[in-house]
């Protein structure tokens, strides 16, 4: 098989966006337009990605990261002239170049691999991916001739009457034969009213070459639209949402309300999960079977138990065990770890902390660095004071400790296996296993005084 690389038009400042943020890093489901193009070509058998960035380059490449090769054009002077930076990587190389714009977010490994092997079968120099469009206002047609190939792309502009009643439509991907395509490049004018050198030129030169031209037309017009404002971005989001909410109901997910359900591309999710309305997903998280998320549940980057329950809360980069429930209203910020059949309440804040099997923190507490042992029962409204204004301490809990009601345990400290907090108790020093301990003022009455004092 041939070398494959991708070139990733990136390079656009995206004026219509009206935004300070550089138009392909805008998020779709979480994720960056720019990273949705990438992860697709990911997942072909590349020799190499190039991205042509321009305007926000920096943070182009923070975001892709070791994912690219990265040119930069450094002018606006159009899709031929940004390719063309890309020589640097790919002048001389034999192969296949697909050229992709990064604002296409909704294009599938799917589909790209389709029209390389079309390319490649084909044995032709220039293949473009079409599509079909019932309203192809403001796009490129493409114009077949009686033999079925590609004669020309005509721009709705310059399209006579009958050539607008066409319905196949450039989606501005394309496979090039590498060398044809580097050197075609520097034949490209710009002699026209922008005065800019459009990629598409290279059609023309290849067919003036007597060298073929072919075009794949993808059955999903949707896929290939380009984001232009936010307008087209918000069409873009629900499409991809859809996309990806019907994959997972498919594969047994039940989601009551999917409109009102967002699942980012990395989520996995095991069957017989049910959704309920107004839950956000993100990032790599994992739910396995049976568990049950929502209603208005925030879930980004974390491990879901089988059989657990996530009501009306936020879980953020946590792991969380088996028939765990968690809410309502409560809050597992980064870096917990909560093990199987814990109850965390609501109004609970759960930091930094690991929670063994079958402990409860059921209301109104919060549990920062700290290392709570199984079967602990934490009474409501207890904290651990992990901060002293400078760094952050510790709190241990071991196995079978009972902490009552309003305790504020001040780390470092260790309450040991077994030892009973009576509540309302302020403990700065170890608990011995088994210990009751009471940290608290002496209960004084003063008779009559309250009718004295009215």
């Amino acid at each position: 098989m041939s070398k494959r690389f991708a070139v990733v038009l990136a390079a656009g400042k995206g004026t219509r966006m009206k935004s300070k943020l550089y138009k392909v890093l805008h998020p779709i489901l979480g994720k960056p337009m720019v990273q949705h193009v990438v992860d697709q070509l990911k997942a072909l058998q590349l020799s190499s990605i190039t991205t042509v960035v321009g305007f926000g380059a920096e943070k182009v490449q923070e975001q892709l990261g070791e994912d690219s090769h990265y040119v930069i054009q450094e002018e606006q002077l159009g899709t031929g002239h940004a390719v063309l930076q890309a020589e640097k990587y790919l002048a001389g190389q034999k192969g296949t170049t697909l050229v992709v714009c990064g604002d296409t977010p909704l294009l599938t490994a799917e589909t790209l691999e389709s029209v390389i092997k079309y390319h490649e079968k084909e044995n032709a120099k220039v293949t473009i991916l079409t599509a079909h469009a019932e309203d192809p206002s403001g796009y490129g047609r493409i114009v077949r001739n009686s033999d079925n190939q590609v004669e020309k792309i005509v721009e709705q502009k310059d399209a006579s009457d009958e050539e607008k009643l066409i319905k196949e439509i450039n989606t501005g991907t394309y496979c090039f034969d590498n060398e044809l395509l580097f050197k075609a490049l520097k034949q490209v004018s710009n002699d026209n009213a922008q005065g800019e050198y459009y990629l598409p030129d290279v059609i023309e030169i290849a067919q003036q070459q007597q060298e073929k031209v072919a075009a794949f037309q993808t059955e999903n017009f949707h896929e290939t639209i380009g984001v232009n404002d936010r307008v087209a971005l918000s069409q873009a989001e629900t499409l991809m949402k859809q996309r990806i909410n019907e994959y997972h109901m498919r594969n047994g997910v039940t989601m009551v309300d999917p409109d009102n359900t967002y699942i980012a591309p990395g989520v996995e999710i095991g069957s017989d999960v049910v959704i309920y309305p107004g839950c956000v997903i993100n990032g790599e998280t994992t739910i396995e079977e049976d568990a049950q998320i929502g209603p208005n549940s925030e879930i980004t980057d974390c491990h879901i138990g089988a059989h657990t329950k996530v009501k009306h809360s936020v879980a953020t980069s946590s792991y969380i065990g088996q028939r765990v429930q968690i809410g309502p209203f409560a809050h597992i910020r980064p870096d917990a770890n909560i093990g199987n059949d814990v109850k965390i309440g609501n109004f609970v804040e759960v930091k930094k902390s690991k929670i063994d099997d079958r402990s409860k923190v059921s209301h109104l507490s919060y549990i920062g660095d700290a290392d709570v042992g199984s079967d602990v029962n934490v009474g409501c409204g207890t904290i651990t004071v992990n901060y002293d204004g400078k760094n952050k301490f510790l709190t241990k809990i071991e196995d079978g400790a009972f902490i009552g009601c309003n305790a504020n345990l001040i780390a470092p400290v260790t309450i040991g296996k077994g030892a009973l907090i009576a509540a309302g108790s302020t403990i700065s020093e170890d608990v011995p296993g088994e210990a009751l301990s009471i940290g608290r003022s002496k209960q004084v009455n003063k008779e009559g005084y309250a009718k004295k004092y009215k």
